[in-house]
Protein backbone atom coordinates (compact mmCIF):
# COMPACT_ATOMS: atom_id res chain seq x y z
CA UNK A 1 0.00 0.00 0.00
CA UNK A 2 0.89 3.57 -1.23
CA UNK A 3 0.39 7.47 -0.37
CA UNK A 4 -0.24 9.78 -2.16
CA UNK A 5 -0.81 13.63 -2.32
CA UNK A 6 -3.72 14.97 -4.71
CA UNK A 7 -2.42 17.04 -6.98
CA UNK A 8 -3.27 20.69 -6.09
CA UNK A 9 -5.49 21.70 -8.99
CA UNK A 10 -9.38 21.55 -9.86
CA UNK A 11 -12.31 20.95 -11.66
CA UNK A 12 -16.10 22.26 -11.02
CA UNK A 13 -18.08 19.75 -12.84
CA UNK A 14 -18.79 15.79 -12.97
CA UNK A 15 -17.31 14.90 -16.38
CA UNK A 16 -15.34 12.30 -17.76
CA UNK A 17 -13.25 14.80 -19.91
CA UNK A 18 -10.88 15.95 -16.69
CA UNK A 19 -7.27 14.81 -17.03
CA UNK A 20 -6.90 12.63 -13.85
CA UNK A 21 -5.24 13.91 -10.91
CA UNK A 22 -3.33 10.74 -9.79
CA UNK A 23 -4.16 6.81 -9.95
CA UNK A 24 -4.03 4.80 -6.91
CA UNK A 25 -4.76 0.86 -6.20
CA UNK A 26 -6.76 -0.43 -3.42
CA UNK A 27 -5.85 0.10 0.17
CA UNK A 28 -3.79 3.22 -0.82
CA UNK A 29 -4.03 6.49 1.35
CA UNK A 30 -4.33 10.35 -0.17
CA UNK A 31 -4.26 13.29 1.05
CA UNK A 32 -5.52 16.17 0.13
CA UNK A 33 -6.35 19.98 0.27
CA UNK A 34 -9.66 21.74 -0.32
CA UNK A 35 -10.73 25.12 -0.76
CA UNK A 36 -14.47 26.42 0.56
CA UNK A 37 -17.12 25.92 -2.06
CA UNK A 38 -16.69 29.74 -3.18
CA UNK A 39 -13.23 29.12 -4.04
CA UNK A 40 -11.86 31.66 -1.63
CA UNK A 41 -14.88 34.58 -2.70
CA UNK A 42 -15.21 35.37 0.59
CA UNK A 43 -11.96 35.89 3.42
CA UNK A 44 -12.36 36.62 6.79
CA UNK A 45 -12.98 40.56 6.16
CA UNK A 46 -16.01 39.96 3.98
CA UNK A 47 -19.75 41.38 4.23
CA UNK A 48 -23.01 40.20 2.60
CA UNK A 49 -21.89 43.30 -0.05
CA UNK A 50 -19.67 40.43 -1.65
CA UNK A 51 -22.39 37.96 -2.21
CA UNK A 52 -23.99 40.37 -5.02
CA UNK A 53 -20.60 40.04 -6.81
CA UNK A 54 -19.68 36.33 -6.99
CA UNK A 55 -18.49 34.07 -9.92
CA UNK A 56 -20.51 31.02 -9.58
CA UNK A 57 -18.09 29.33 -12.60
CA UNK A 58 -15.51 29.16 -9.81
CA UNK A 59 -18.16 27.57 -7.35
CA UNK A 60 -17.34 23.89 -5.46
CA UNK A 61 -13.75 23.27 -6.73
CA UNK A 62 -13.08 19.52 -6.50
CA UNK A 63 -9.87 18.14 -5.86
CA UNK A 64 -9.33 15.23 -8.59
CA UNK A 65 -10.40 13.14 -10.46
CA UNK A 66 -8.40 10.17 -8.48
CA UNK A 67 -8.34 7.13 -10.70
CA UNK A 68 -8.56 3.45 -9.43
CA UNK A 69 -7.30 0.71 -10.80
CA UNK A 70 -9.31 -2.19 -11.45
CA UNK A 71 -12.66 -0.41 -10.85
CA UNK A 72 -15.49 -0.72 -12.95
CA UNK A 73 -19.08 -0.32 -12.94
CA UNK A 74 -20.93 -3.12 -10.61
CA UNK A 75 -17.91 -2.45 -7.73
CA UNK A 76 -17.99 -0.40 -4.68
CA UNK A 77 -15.51 2.24 -3.64
CA UNK A 78 -14.89 2.47 -0.12
CA UNK A 79 -13.80 5.85 1.56
CA UNK A 80 -12.51 5.63 5.05
CA UNK A 81 -11.95 9.29 6.49
CA UNK A 82 -8.36 9.17 8.58
CA UNK A 83 -7.96 13.00 9.21
CA UNK A 84 -9.95 16.30 8.76
CA UNK A 85 -8.56 19.42 9.50
CA UNK A 86 -10.57 22.69 9.03
CA UNK A 87 -8.65 25.98 9.07
CA UNK A 88 -9.02 28.84 11.57
CA UNK A 89 -12.52 30.55 9.90
CA UNK A 90 -15.60 29.94 8.26
CA UNK A 91 -18.23 31.60 6.98
CA UNK A 92 -21.85 30.45 6.56
CA UNK A 93 -24.36 32.64 4.25
CA UNK A 94 -27.89 33.20 3.09
CA UNK A 95 -27.82 33.30 -0.58
CA UNK A 96 -31.12 34.53 -1.80
CA UNK A 97 -33.04 32.35 -4.15
CA UNK A 98 -31.16 29.00 -2.38
CA UNK A 99 -31.96 27.29 0.72
CA UNK A 100 -35.20 25.30 2.76
CA UNK A 101 -36.80 29.18 3.64
CA UNK A 102 -35.18 31.28 0.01
CA UNK A 103 -39.00 32.82 0.18
CA UNK A 104 -38.52 33.57 3.96
CA UNK A 105 -35.71 34.98 3.28
CA UNK A 106 -34.38 36.68 -0.09
CA UNK A 107 -31.89 39.10 1.22
CA UNK A 108 -28.25 37.98 1.63
CA UNK A 109 -26.44 37.64 4.94
CA UNK A 110 -23.09 36.49 6.24
CA UNK A 111 -21.92 35.50 9.56
CA UNK A 112 -18.10 34.65 9.87
CA UNK A 113 -16.65 31.84 11.96
CA UNK A 114 -13.63 32.29 14.45
CA UNK A 115 -12.73 28.53 14.57
CA UNK A 116 -9.10 29.10 16.18
CA UNK A 117 -10.11 27.32 19.23
CA UNK A 118 -10.63 24.08 17.42
CA UNK A 119 -13.51 22.23 19.28
CA UNK A 120 -16.18 24.73 19.34
CA UNK A 121 -17.34 28.06 17.74
CA UNK A 122 -19.50 30.57 19.18
CA UNK A 123 -22.03 32.44 17.88
CA UNK A 124 -23.42 35.73 18.92
CA UNK A 125 -23.20 34.34 22.99
CA UNK A 126 -25.83 32.50 22.09
CA UNK A 127 -24.09 29.33 21.22
CA UNK A 128 -21.21 26.87 20.96
CA UNK A 129 -20.91 24.53 18.15
CA UNK A 130 -18.86 21.56 17.60
CA UNK A 131 -16.44 21.68 14.99
CA UNK A 132 -16.52 17.83 12.81
CA UNK A 133 -15.29 18.51 9.91
CA UNK A 134 -16.35 16.23 6.63
CA UNK A 135 -16.15 16.63 2.61
CA UNK A 136 -19.83 17.93 1.85
CA UNK A 137 -18.80 16.59 -1.81
CA UNK A 138 -17.66 13.31 -1.93
CA UNK A 139 -18.42 11.29 -5.49
CA UNK A 140 -17.46 9.06 -7.97
CA UNK A 141 -17.66 10.51 -11.59
CA UNK A 142 -21.87 9.69 -13.20
CA UNK A 143 -21.55 8.17 -16.63
CA UNK A 144 -22.75 11.50 -18.16
CA UNK A 145 -22.22 12.55 -21.55
CA UNK A 146 -22.48 16.04 -20.68
CA UNK A 147 -20.60 17.91 -18.16
CA UNK A 148 -23.17 18.03 -15.08
CA UNK A 149 -23.30 20.80 -12.13
CA UNK A 150 -22.03 19.34 -9.04
CA UNK A 151 -24.76 20.88 -6.95
CA UNK A 152 -27.50 18.25 -6.92
CA UNK A 153 -26.22 15.10 -5.18
CA UNK A 154 -26.85 11.81 -7.29
CA UNK A 155 -26.56 7.58 -7.04
CA UNK A 156 -23.96 8.15 -7.46
CA UNK A 157 -22.97 10.37 -4.30
CA UNK A 158 -21.61 13.89 -4.74
CA UNK A 159 -23.13 16.57 -2.74
CA UNK A 160 -25.03 14.77 -0.59
CA UNK A 161 -23.84 16.95 2.45
CA UNK A 162 -24.09 14.34 5.10
CA UNK A 163 -22.08 15.53 8.53
CA UNK A 164 -21.66 11.64 9.41
CA UNK A 165 -18.77 11.53 7.00
CA UNK A 166 -16.23 12.31 9.57
CA UNK A 167 -13.08 10.70 10.71
CA UNK A 168 -13.65 7.30 11.50
CA UNK A 169 -16.46 7.32 8.90
CA UNK A 170 -16.21 4.40 5.52
CA UNK A 171 -18.53 5.46 3.01
CA UNK A 172 -19.33 3.57 0.31
CA UNK A 173 -20.08 4.73 -3.80
CA UNK A 174 -21.20 2.41 -6.14
CA UNK A 175 -18.56 2.48 -9.14
CA UNK A 176 -20.22 4.34 -12.10
CA UNK A 177 -17.48 4.50 -15.02
CA UNK A 178 -13.68 2.04 -15.29
CA UNK A 179 -11.53 3.70 -12.85
CA UNK A 180 -14.45 5.17 -10.80
CA UNK A 181 -12.57 9.15 -10.85
CA UNK A 182 -13.29 9.86 -7.25
CA UNK A 183 -13.35 13.51 -6.37
CA UNK A 184 -13.83 15.08 -3.36
CA UNK A 185 -14.37 18.94 -2.29
CA UNK A 186 -17.52 21.73 -0.22
CA UNK A 187 -15.58 21.12 2.81
CA UNK A 188 -17.58 21.87 6.00
CA UNK A 189 -16.51 22.62 9.61
CA UNK A 190 -19.82 21.75 11.25
CA UNK A 191 -23.41 21.52 9.77
CA UNK A 192 -26.91 20.13 11.10
CA UNK A 193 -28.72 18.03 9.18
CA UNK A 194 -30.77 19.77 6.08
CA UNK A 195 -28.18 22.35 5.41
CA UNK A 196 -31.42 24.82 5.78
CA UNK A 197 -30.00 27.83 4.73
CA UNK A 198 -27.88 25.89 2.24
CA UNK A 199 -24.85 26.53 4.08
CA UNK A 200 -22.35 24.88 6.79
CA UNK A 201 -19.67 26.61 8.47
CA UNK A 202 -17.83 26.72 5.26
CA UNK A 203 -13.93 25.98 6.35
CA UNK A 204 -11.11 25.28 3.67
CA UNK A 205 -9.81 21.92 4.73
CA UNK A 206 -6.66 19.04 4.95
CA UNK A 207 -7.20 15.36 4.95
CA UNK A 208 -6.15 12.32 4.45
CA UNK A 209 -8.69 8.80 3.35
CA UNK A 210 -7.79 5.27 2.46
CA UNK A 211 -9.67 4.09 -0.45
CA UNK A 212 -10.65 0.23 -0.98
CA UNK A 213 -12.15 -1.73 -4.17
CA UNK A 214 -15.22 -4.25 -3.20
CA UNK A 215 -15.17 -6.03 -6.59
CA UNK A 216 -18.76 -7.04 -7.43
CA UNK A 217 -20.01 -5.10 -4.38
CA UNK A 218 -23.41 -3.47 -6.21
CA UNK A 219 -24.97 -0.90 -4.30
CA UNK A 220 -27.58 1.30 -6.28
CA UNK A 221 -26.81 4.28 -3.96
CA UNK A 222 -24.13 5.88 -1.36
CA UNK A 223 -23.65 3.64 1.89
CA UNK A 224 -22.16 4.31 5.10
CA UNK A 225 -20.91 2.95 7.91
CA UNK A 226 -20.07 4.49 11.29
CA UNK A 227 -16.95 3.87 14.07
CA UNK A 228 -19.13 4.21 17.07
CA UNK A 229 -22.33 6.08 18.01
CA UNK A 230 -23.20 8.90 16.75
CA UNK A 231 -22.64 12.14 18.50
CA UNK A 232 -23.02 10.77 22.11
CA UNK A 233 -21.88 14.27 23.37
CA UNK A 234 -24.94 16.19 21.79
CA UNK A 235 -27.59 14.14 23.50
CA UNK A 236 -26.26 14.86 27.02
CA UNK A 237 -28.74 17.82 28.11
CA UNK A 238 -31.36 16.93 26.12
CA UNK A 239 -33.12 18.69 23.00
CA UNK A 240 -35.68 20.72 22.08
CA UNK A 241 -37.39 20.15 19.17
CA UNK A 242 -40.25 21.60 16.89
CA UNK A 243 -42.73 19.41 14.39
CA UNK A 244 -44.11 20.64 10.84
CA UNK A 245 -47.19 18.73 9.98
CA UNK A 246 -48.21 18.35 6.04
CA UNK A 247 -49.06 16.83 3.07
CA UNK A 248 -45.34 17.18 1.81
CA UNK A 249 -42.35 16.40 3.22
CA UNK A 250 -40.51 19.37 1.78
CA UNK A 251 -43.76 22.01 3.63
CA UNK A 252 -43.90 19.75 7.03
CA UNK A 253 -39.54 20.36 6.81
CA UNK A 254 -40.67 24.42 6.03
CA UNK A 255 -42.96 23.96 9.48
CA UNK A 256 -40.77 22.74 11.52
CA UNK A 257 -37.91 25.23 10.38
CA UNK A 258 -40.22 27.95 10.83
CA UNK A 259 -41.42 27.20 14.82
CA UNK A 260 -37.55 26.72 15.66
CA UNK A 261 -36.61 29.89 14.15
CA UNK A 262 -39.81 31.25 15.97
CA UNK A 263 -38.56 29.38 19.31
CA UNK A 264 -34.81 30.86 19.08
CA UNK A 265 -36.20 34.61 18.81
CA UNK A 266 -38.59 34.00 21.61
CA UNK A 267 -35.97 32.51 24.34
CA UNK A 268 -33.07 33.48 23.13
CA UNK A 269 -33.11 37.02 21.51
CA UNK A 270 -32.14 36.10 17.81
CA UNK A 271 -33.10 37.96 14.82
CA UNK A 272 -34.38 35.75 12.19
CA UNK A 273 -31.90 35.43 9.95
CA UNK A 274 -29.60 34.49 12.81
CA UNK A 275 -31.69 31.88 13.94
CA UNK A 276 -32.24 30.65 10.60
CA UNK A 277 -28.57 30.92 10.47
CA UNK A 278 -28.00 29.05 13.75
CA UNK A 279 -30.56 26.22 12.35
CA UNK A 280 -28.39 25.60 9.17
CA UNK A 281 -25.17 24.47 11.29
CA UNK A 282 -26.42 22.98 14.56
CA UNK A 283 -30.49 21.99 14.46
CA UNK A 284 -31.48 18.02 12.62
CA UNK A 285 -34.18 17.31 10.25
CA UNK A 286 -35.50 14.30 10.99
CA UNK A 287 -38.65 12.78 9.61
CA UNK A 288 -40.83 11.24 12.44
CA UNK A 289 -43.71 10.09 10.31
CA UNK A 290 -44.93 8.91 6.47
CA UNK A 291 -47.36 6.62 7.14
CA UNK A 292 -50.23 8.06 8.25
CA UNK A 293 -51.71 9.86 5.02
CA UNK A 294 -52.29 12.32 4.42
CA UNK A 295 -49.91 14.50 6.33
CA UNK A 296 -46.57 13.55 7.20
CA UNK A 297 -44.48 15.16 10.03
CA UNK A 298 -40.68 16.23 10.36
CA UNK A 299 -38.63 17.57 13.44
CA UNK A 300 -36.27 19.48 14.12
CA UNK A 301 -34.07 18.83 16.66
CA UNK A 302 -32.00 21.21 18.58
CA UNK A 303 -29.23 19.37 21.28
CA UNK A 304 -30.10 22.20 24.15
CA UNK A 305 -25.94 21.07 24.96
CA UNK A 306 -25.10 23.76 22.21
CA UNK A 307 -26.75 26.45 23.86
CA UNK A 308 -26.04 29.10 26.66
CA UNK A 309 -28.67 29.77 29.52
CA UNK A 310 -30.87 31.77 27.44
Amino acid sequence: MSHYSIPKRVHRLWSLEHEPALEVEGGDTVSFELTEATDGQFDPGSTAEVIAGFDWDRVYPLAGPVMVKGAEPGDALEVEFLELRSVDWGWTAVLPGLGLLSEDFPDAHLHLWDLSRGDKAGFLGVAQIPIRPFCGVVGVCPDVTEPQSVLPPGHFGGNVDCKDLVVGTKLYLPVQVPGARLSLGDPHAAQGDGELCVSAIEASMSGTARIRLHKGRRITAPQFETAGPLRTDDARAGHYATMGVAPDLMQAAQGATRAMIDHLGAHYGLDPVDAYVLCSVAVDLRITEVVDAPNWVVSAYLPKAYLNTP
